[in-house]
């Protein structure tokens, strides 16, 4: 399993890329902008992205979404209905954080929902419903022979939780998500978040000073 993890424009959001050795299927997890980026490393590495998929719907986490779709035909674009409403209204979160976007929001191919499993290649991405931060968050758990992985997005950082001050935040919520649906995975599950470095799920259920 190779995954590549880089920081985007505007907000520096963390898009990760998934791919296998033996195939060319990709899965792309938010797309949040620098989208010529995203499409040169998937073209460098002769890959086509099978699902554009986000943990939720906050503009910094899908301003790349249209553009690298458009780039591959047949990619399926996802997230969970709950932020449909986000989705739908890029243009005005834009406005609201003084970021500057004229690009258009495309349609969705379908909704992500809780324990639903992504398949690409020979590996499977489970879906974790973690409201709280949005209404419509969500986790990416993947297995692979070496450490489970999980994509947190913005319900959990290396040492913090995600915000729960915008559009359908909930600070009850988001650690009721945590608490229950991410402290009991694997210890040494590898953490990679929607912004910053990387954890794994012992260390914070040991030393995020949210969470002990």
């Amino acid at each position: 399993m190779n995954i590549e993890t880089f920081p985007v424009y505007p907000l520096g959001c963390n898009c990760s890329i998934l791919s296998e050795e033996n195939s060319n299927e990709a899965i792309i997890v938010d797309p949040g902008g620098d989208e010529k980026r995203i499409i040169a490393y998937l073209h460098k590495k002769n890959l086509k992205p099978k699902y554009i998929i986000h943990t939720h719907a906050h503009f910094d986490h899908c301003l790349g979404t249209k553009p690298v779709s458009d780039e591959f035909e047949g990619s399926k674009i996802a997230l969970h209905k709950d932020d449909l409403d986000l989705y739908q209204n890029i243009h005005s979160q834009c406005k609201l954080f003084g970021i500057k976007f004229t690009g258009e929001i495309k349609e969705l191919d379908f909704y992500l929902e809780d324990n639903q499993i992504l398949e690409f290649g020979k590996s499977k991405l489970e879906v974790i419903h973690t409201p709280g931060h949005s209404p419509g968050s969500v986790c990416f758990h993947l297995h692979t022979p070496e450490k489970p992985i999980l994509f947190s997005g913005d319900t959990l950082f290396a040492g913090g939780i995600g915000r729960t001050d915008l559009w359908g935040g909930n600070y009850e919520t988001i650690m009721k998500s945590i608490k229950n649906r991410l402290l009991n995975l694997e210890d040494e599950t590898v953490v990679i978040p929607g912004h910053g470095g990387n954890s794994i799920i012992y260390n914070e259920k040991n030393y995020n000073p949210f969470l002990v």
